[in-house]
């Protein structure tokens, strides 16, 4: 009969009817041969369930018995002061933690403490409440994933957790979940959570250059592959990150990533910063943001990275096939009609217009006839054979 009434007696019933709960609580505590402290089938005591449905009055009749323990754990090692962090309930966790016999760090299921439970789900007023007890450990880990509360805060978007939590000394920003290695930072990051990025970056001890080990993505790669640029420049602002090769198995740049998604704006920002290298070849496929970019069309940075004199258009990647080849197949005209006027520009020993290779099936044949600028400023033209047909090329020629 207890444990119903508590179960089902919640915070959203109507109040007559959680006063004669409350009411009928009291009676029975009050009861010769009623256990107070009883178990459940789960191990819960009254006191978690009241503690979990947010029954402050029935929690504070509870607590004035002395045969009732404040700390008791349920068979997945739950406190009551655990179920009162997860769901929020501020008062009853206030009530708790006022009681010496009660543990406001004790771990329960794969190693989740009441700091654990409240930052992963955005109780900022608990998280304070926790913080302000010397023996909480801000950067307990759970065991199952690793994760900690400022990771927690930081991947769920609690911008006022991660606040409180940098806050309280002692909280180390930079620890990574075990299993995914990730950093607080990190997670923000490739999420775009803007205002979380900035708070961490204030800190001159969060490390923005810590990869994560799978891909080794750092967490400039991860805003400049998902297109944060917001969080791009507020990176870039720190002098301390490293924008160049992470990627342990492509080796892309922060500046491939975002040239082969087609963030122009980006690429813009990393352009302008000191130490990028515009035409760095990724180490599996030898692809660089040039070939990047032109192999998927994006127009507006083959035009930005082609007004670099560090950048070779002419570059072939892995398989030796040339960018003016690939992109000629694909079908981007105004790309290789930017290739050509570029190549056509650039001394002899860098212009590759023919090129065979066992991967391709595109030939590019290459004869002089009257009509264009050469590289020696006569006049001339140039007829290009593509895949059998030279109208295409002929097309990419004209002004």
């Amino acid at each position: 009969m207890l444990f119903l009434g508590l179960q089902f007696a919640n915070p959203g019933s109507v109040g007559s009817l959680r006063g004669k709960v409350a009411q009928a609580v009291g009676l029975l505590c009050g009861g010769r041969y009623v256990n107070p402290d009883s178990l459940s089938r789960y191990g819960r005591t009254p006191l978690s369930w009241a503690a979990e449905n947010g029954n402050e009055g029935i929690v504070k009749l509870l607590l004035e018995r002395k045969d009732v323990n404040p700390d008791s754990s349920s068979e997945c090692g739950r406190t009551p002061l655990c179920w009162a962090a997860e769901k929020g309930h501020e008062g009853i966790a206030k009530l708790l933690l006022q009681r010496r016999d009660v543990d406001p760090d004790s771990s329960s299921e794969c190693g989740r403490t009441p700091l654990f439970l409240a930052a992963e789900n955005g109780h900022e007023g608990i998280v304070k409440l926790l913080l302000g007890r010397r023996n909480v450990n801000p950067n307990a880990p759970g065991t199952k994933y690793g994760k900690t509360p400022p990771s927690l805060a930081a991947e769920n978007r609690y911008k006022g957790v991660v606040k409180l939590l940098l806050g309280r000394g002692g909280v180390n920003p930079n620890i990574p979940e075990t299993q995914s290695g990730r950093t607080p930072l990190s997670l923000a990051a490739e999420n775009g959570y803007k205002g979380i990025v900035k708070i961490l970056l204030r800190r001159e001890d969060v490390n923005p250059n810590t990869p994560e080990p799978k891909y080794g993505k750092k967490p400039l790669s991860f805003a400049a592959e998902n297109g944060h640029k917001g969080i791009v420049k507020l990176l870039l602002g720190r002098q301390d990150v490293n924008p160049g090769p992470t990627e342990i198995i492509y080796g892309k740049t922060p500046l491939s990533l975002a040239a082969e998604k087609g963030d122009k704006g980006i690429v813009k920002l990393l352009l302008g910063r000191k130490g990028v290298n515009p035409d760095a070849p990724g180490t599996k496929y030898g692809k660089t943001p040039l070939s990047l970019a032109a192999e998927n069309g994006h127009k507006g940075i083959v035009k930005l990275l082609l007004g670099r004199e560090d950048v070779n258009p002419d570059s072939s990647g892995r398989y030796g096939r040339t960018l003016l080849s690939c992109v000629t197949a694909r079908g981007h005209e105004g790309i290789a009609k930017l290739l050509l006027r570029r190549t056509m520009s650039a001394p002899i020993a860098r212009v590759n217009p023919v090129k065979h290779c066992s991967c391709s099936r595109t030939n590019l044949a290459v004869e002089t006839v009257p009509g264009v600028v050469g590289k020696s400023g006569e006049r001339g033209s140039q007829n290009f054979h593509v895949n059998g047909s030279q109208d295409f090329a002929v097309l990419l020629l004209t002004p």
